[in-house]
């Protein structure tokens, strides 16, 4: 019982999603409001949040399970740098759900792709995922004080890189998955891709609807 605790954790993290902010709302005005907000934003949203913990589990098949998730922080936290700075990626929510879908299906495979290529997803699609972040609330804080901004991207990376490696904890010592092919690790891809499926269904449904109104 004890290795789906991870998952239902998740669950109920995942429930006030649509708050997306830690302070009810009240103005942003100093590095600990900036960070309070940064280290809520991960586990507010389910789909960041669910990425950032398979990176830990996948991290711990390519030889470096603590140095592997810091390519998905670095990135990350460059793709929202960039978007308080105005400079936003395209189609980041599609993005954002075929990452879900592509590690995902990565981790269900049961196979250790080498640390290089993962290295390459992780930071691929940690730059939209940090774009996200920053369309949410950091081009918002850029704007109040630099003081606020660097608390939030400060927040933001410390919480995802404590989540990647608590994920990997879970997987060694509660579920003692000691290779990419343990089914315990394989069902954590299974239900990440899923999910990552279902955001990629429902992204291609709007792109279609849009593309119907815009013909009609």
């Amino acid at each position: 019982m004890r290795k789906y605790l991870l998952t239902a954790g998740f669950a109920l993290m995942a429930t006030p999603a649509l708050a997306h902010h830690p302070l009810g709302g009240m103005p942003l005005e100093t590095f600990v409001h900036g960070a309070l907000s940064g280290v809520a934003h991960p586990i507010l949203g389910f789909d960041h949040l669910f990425f950032v913990a398979l990176v830990g589990i996948a991290a711990l098949y390519t030889g470096r399970p603590r140095v592997a998730p810091a390519a998905y922080i670095m990135a990350m936290l460059a793709g929202c740098f960039m978007m308080s700075m105005g400079i936003s990626l395209p189609d980041k929510e599609i993005l954002i759900g075929l990452s879900l879908l592509a590690l995902g299906t990565v981790v269900l495979s049961g196979r250790s792709i080498g640390l290089m290529p993962m290295l390459v997803l992780f930071a691929g699609f940690g730059l939209f995922h940090g774009s996200a972040f920053g369309d949410s609330i950091a081009s918002e804080e850029a704007a109040i004080g630099g003081q606020v901004l660097a608390g939030y991207l400060i927040g933001l990376g410390i919480i995802q890189y404590a989540i990647a490696l608590a994920a990997g904890w879970v997987a060694t010592r509660l579920w003692k998955a000691t290779s990419a092919k343990s089914v315990e690790v394989r069902i954590a891809g299974a239900a990440v891709a899923g999910v990552g499926l279902f955001l990629t269904l429902e992204n291609a449904e709007g792109l279609l609807f849009n593309m119907l109104s815009w013909s009609a």
